[in-house]
């Protein structure tokens, strides 16, 4: 996909009624108060050398900056926000409600901006010891852990 392509589909979700139950959408899920899209995942490479896998995984970094920038012209310089404490909070036993629970189990932070009553996360997960990569963006109305 194109970063063109990623734009419209997050001013889709953004335009996008939430749905009243947990369902499938696209490369996401929806559910009651938000929208998720894997733009980029090459999670499970399977037989993919290891050249290939950083190469993927270049071009998923690569993706994540080109979108971070063109999101930034858009709505400013976005919330880094470390979610290390509510990882700790669920590993502690607390339970984090959707969309959340999914992005604070895989990853170590997002790139958040607030646009009318919505929030745009931009997530990106780079496997650690490993090429995996997975480029993400979540548009809720469900205020984050953080």
């Amino acid at each position: 996909m194109t970063t063109a392509h990623h734009l419209r589909l997050i001013d889709g979700m953004r335009a996008k009624d939430f749905p009243p139950e947990r369902v499938p959408s696209g490369s996401g899920v929806s559910g009651p108060g938000y929208h998720t899209a894997l733009l980029h995942g090459d999670h499970a490479l399977g037989d993919s050398d290891e050249a290939d896998g950083l190469d993927l995984r270049a071009q998923c970094a690569a993706e994540h900056d080109a979108l971070l920038t063109l999101l930034n012209l858009r709505w400013g310089e976005p919330q880094v926000v470390s979610l290390w404490r509510a990882q700790e909070r669920m590993m502690a036993g607390e339970e984090m409600i959707e969309p959340w629970a999914d992005i604070v189990a895989g990853c170590e932070y997002l790139r958040l901006w607030r646009a009318e009553d919505r929030w745009i996360a931009l997530v990106l997960h780079l496997e650690d010891g490993g090429p995996g990569c997975e480029l993400g963006i979540l548009v809720t109305v469900i205020d984050p852990p953080c």
